[in-house]
């Protein structure tokens, strides 16, 4: 069980690694999200950001639900190490 518990800790830390890349290529407006290094890394994180923009909608051009999502992963990944 607990390697179960250290790979999925692991892929969790990885996400929000890919999480925080993310976030930090939006500040670049003249990024073109359908190239394939940056499709791939839209593809994988906007449905997992897109649950928490339903929650949190972006407020004058600010998006917070990266803050939501990002919390709520590390919640999840303490509670998988402390496994």
């Amino acid at each position: 069980m607990s390697l179960v518990a250290n790979a999925l800790s692991n892929f969790v830390m990885i996400y929000t690694g890919l999480l925080l890349v993310r976030i930090l290529l939006s500040w670049f407006p003249s990024i073109d999200w359908m190239n394939p290094p940056f499709s791939i890394l839209s593809q994988l994180s906007d449905p997992y950001l897109n649950l928490f923009r339903r929650i949190i909608p972006p407020i004058g051009g600010l998006d917070f639900s990266p803050i939501l999502a990002i919390f709520v992963l590390n919640i999840v990944g303490q509670g998988l190490t402390a496994l």
